[in-house]
């Protein structure tokens, strides 16, 4: 399991401005697609990405509903490499007390045909796994294995479980790490290539007629 490392806060403002810009990977995501999993209140699970400034307001957030898990599916408007990730829970036993990363790549998928985790993927192996302490303050950064998130196009946060309270709640996710915009150029290509080609089913069907009139 991944340890963390404890992150000054507060008193050393330069600091703290340092991650402030160092964490600011939630303007990269494409926060209208993204997915929560077993959430309490539709769309709260987009709340929890917002600027370091606001990481401790504690106004939004969200909660799971039926059960301690919770699953998140991210997708970013370009490519990332993921360095690290801050998770401010909530108090007492609803704080996660672990996590897993999962990515999926736009070239080839991780897991292919899968662009949306579900809890019945969850038993996949995790690409890095963390042991979560219980953080109220976003003290305590979880780096991240670089080699494994170089170049991520879709990111899935799993949380199974909590320190013991029914349901989990979470204020603020955040990531750092590298962005490169997407190449649109790739992007149409790979479009055009999945879909079908109008004039190819029309020539086809033009020489079916001429054959039946011979």
């Amino acid at each position: 399991m991944s340890q963390c490392r404890h992150c000054s806060t507060g008193e050393d403002h330069s600091h703290d401005s340092e991650l402030g810009v160092e964490y600011s990977l939630y303007t990269k995501i494409d926060t209208y697609n993204v997915q929560c999993l077993n959430e309490a209140e539709d769309g709260s699970g987009k709340s929890v990405f917002k600027p370091w400034e606001e990481r401790l307001n504690f106004e939004k957030c969200v909660i799971s509903d039926v059960d301690e898990e919770l699953l998140f599916n991210i997708p970013f408007t370009g490519n990332v490499k993921l360095k690290g990730i801050i998770i401010i829970g909530g108090e007492n036993g609803s704080h996660p007390s672990s996590q897993s990363l999962s990515i999926f790549e736009l070239t080839p998928f991780r897991y292919k045909n899968r662009p949306r985790m579900t809890f019945d993927e969850t038993s996949a192996i995790p690409d890095q796994q963390f042991e979560l302490t219980h953080d109220t303050q976003g003290i305590n950064e979880y780096p991240i294995k670089a080699v494994k998130f170089s170049s991520v196009n879709h990111l899935s946060i799993y949380f199974p479980a909590n320190f013991g309270d029914e349901s989990t709640k979470i204020y603020y996710i955040g990531l750092k790490g590298e962005f490169t915009p997407a190449q649109r150029d790739a992007l149409l290509i790979a479009n055009y290539e999945l879909a079908p080609n109008p004039a190819d089913h029309k020539t086809k069907n033009i020489d079916s007629v001429t054959h039946q009139i011979h």
